[in-house]
Formats: C-alpha cells, structure tokens, sequence
C-alpha cells in the first residue's frame, strides 16, 4: 500500500457531475488534491466546478479525451456509468494507457455477488442479475493491467443512500408518494448491503493507496431489510409508515430489469477495505437517515 496522506495528488475523475462525483470531488479536494473532472455539458461542467474541480469538456466515448487527461494526472477514478460493457471497456483502457503507473480505481457494483445466504466479502462467488452480469469481462480485463506495470483498483459500492439517494427515492419513495404507500418487494425481508454516499467517496479516496489488483467492497456492513428501508422511508414522506408489498413480476412491469437487483438478499462486510485502507464507516444507521 502507498501512504498517500500528505501527498498531494493531480486526480482525473469520470461522473464528477453526478451523485457520487460530487462527493468525491469534495473528499479529494478536502484531502489536499487537485482535480480534473470530465464534463459533456455546460450543466456538468458547472457542477464539476461548484465541487471543486477543473472541468475537462468531453463524453466518455471520446477516448483520445480521456487518454490525456489521464495523462496529465498522477491517479484517475472512474465513477461515470458507461451505457455498454464495451464503452465502459474502451474508456477504462484509454484511461489506464493514459495514466501508465499511476492508480486507476475503477467502478464495479457489489450486485454482481447475487444473493450472498448471509454474510460475504469480496472472495465471494458471482451470481449476477442480467441487469450487471456483463461487469465480469471489464473487471478482469482491467485487473488483468496489473501483471503489466497497471495500479488497477477495483471499489464495488453497495446501495447507496444519503442526500440524493437517487436509486431508492426514483423507484420506490416518489412512486410511494404518488400511490400512498413505499413498495417493497415480495415479503421484504430480504436484506440490502448499504452505504452512505459520504463513506463512498472517502473509500474511492482511501483505494488511491491500494496494492494493484485489489477488489474492495465499498459497504457499511450494515444490512437492513428492504421492508425496514420501505417502513422508515415511508415517515419521511409523510405516509405514516405506510408500505406495501408487490410482487417480483409487478416490480418487473414497474421499474424493469433492475427489479432483479432490488429482490437480492445481500449481506457484506467491509473488513478489507477497513484492514487493507483504514477506511471506516461513520454513518452506520441508514434508517434513522431514511426516517428523517
């Protein structure tokens, strides 16, 4: 591991625009580092700035882009959500060509494991739902940089929550408030591996350090049951608590291959990245924030 604190880093960082960019964008600049975030659009670009970074205008599909920006940096963290695993692919190795020696820490998602039947780390089997299943092939090719001189990390995050809390409120909160009661699927007590968007970001800091080749899970290791999450987002919205329970095929009809996702019963721990990293949790009880 790289004792990174007190070094002052040049980071290239992809979706500074977006939920998680933001915040890591915020984490390095408040850690001491300079950034250079991509941005396709005056409305990211002014995002990207507001957070702290300088903005590089692009897409993800402009790899010559991406290459120099790359390298220009001594690390790069890619957040930006590709629309295939071929785009994700070609940009990560744009990326990795471009920063040669430096960390690449790249996107996975903690989905991929399938459900765990209790609790599991990052040597877990993978079992994906079609929705991420084609992670495997970009993840490898990406560790594989190691063998060759590479610094690839991978962070696989768990479900976020915390201010935005973009995939929970899209799909159940806002169609609870419209209906009048939180949904939830089957009869709920399956279990979600969450993590509060603040630790995220701090974890993508703390993987700058990371040996090459490894894998963290980026989870709080606290593992509610969607009903639980239902019931406490449910006061929030003003519904009283109000819930109900829908059925696989209905969540299909309703929110489309990412209800497969939502329906895992998934508990992790994050003792690699807190023994490997030092990174700890701090916000440890999701349901007082989804309750409040």
């Amino acid at each position: 591991m790289i004792d990174v604190k007190g070094i002052v880093m040049k980071v290239f960082l992809t979706g500074g625009s977006g939920y998680i960019g933001r915040a890591t964008i915020s984490e390095l600049v408040r850690q001491g580092h300079t950034v250079e975030a991509l941005a396709r659009s005056e409305g990211a670009e002014a995002a990207v700035v507001a957070a702290g970074a300088v903005a590089v205008r692009g897409e993800l599909t402009d790899l010559d882009v991406l290459k120099q920006a790359a390298g220009r940096a001594d690390a790069v963290i890619h957040l930006a959500q590709a629309s295939t695993a071929d785009e994700d692919l070609a940009a990560a190795t744009a990326m990795q060509d471009g920063v040669g020696g430096g960390t690449y820490v790249h996107t996975g998602g903690s989905w991929v494991y399938g459900d765990t039947n209790g609790v599991q780390d990052e040597t877990g089997p993978w079992n994906p739902p079609g929705l991420v299943a084609w992670r495997k092939a970009v993840e490898d090719a990406v560790l594989a940089r190691a063998t060759d001189g590479g610094r690839p990390v991978v962070v696989q995050p768990g479900l976020l929550y915390g201010g935005e809390n973009r995939l929970i409120d899209v799909f159940f909160v806002q169609p609870g408030i419209k209906n009048g009661a939180v949904p939830y699927i089957g009869d709920g007590a399956n279990r979600w591996a969450l993590v509060h968007v603040d630790d995220l970001a701090r974890l993508y800091v703390a993987a700058l350090s990371a040996k090459p080749g490894s894998v963290y899970l980026g989870v709080s290791g606290v593992n509610p049951t969607a009903k639980e999450v239902a019931e406490a987002s449910a006061h929030a919205a003003g519904l009283a608590g109000k819930t109900k329970s829908i059925t696989l095929e209905q969540a299909h009809a309703d929110m489309g291959p990412v209800a497969a996702a939502f329906a895992l019963d998934q508990q992790f721990t994050p003792d690699k990245a807190r023994d490997e990293l030092g990174w700890e949790p701090k916000h440890t009880d999701p349901l007082s924030v989804f309750a409040g």
